[in-house]
């Protein structure tokens, strides 16, 4: 299988992914072996006092993101189990869009290791970091 286009990861997220993760209206910014960078729109409905986005959010883009590159690492989309995920906050992201890098750290039989570094638009600094362990099923074809 050739790497996903940004068409064939939304028909993916459409179509694999519980309604909510859909709504939170991510957009795929570059798929590479390995690499997905989402963006996660700016959403007052994500936001907590200040206009900060909640860490809930950060973490299930971390998720999304992470199984995205796992499965541009397996060249196809797969069934998998997220087993850990650790996750530090650092910075709020206030008002912002939110740029979400997932890299696959290394790809085994079973288990997938990767490494999620978020940035608020237009800043360097990181917002948070997750890193994630992934159960692997048997990838499907699309």
């Amino acid at each position: 299988m050739s790497m996903l286009t940004k068409a064939e990861a939304d028909a993916i997220l459409t179509q694999n992914f519980p309604a909510w993760i859909n709504e939170l209206g991510l957009r795929f910014e570059s798929l590479e072996k390995g690499h997905v960078r989402l963006r996660l729109p700016n959403n007052p409905r994500l936001q907590r006092i200040g206009g900060a986005l909640c860490s809930q959010a950060i973490m299930a883009v971390a998720d999304t993101a992470m199984s995205f590159a796992v499965s541009t690492a397996q060249n196809g989309f797969s069934d998998m189990a997220a087993v850990s995920q650790n996750t530090s906050f650092f910075r709020a992201a206030i008002d912002t869009d939110l740029l979400c890098d997932a890299r696959v750290v290394r790809l085994g039989r079973s288990l997938a290791f990767g490494d999620v570094l978020f940035h608020a638009l237009g800043n360097d600094a990181p917002v948070a970091q997750a890193t994630m362990t992934y159960a692997l099923g048997t990838p499907r074809k699309t």
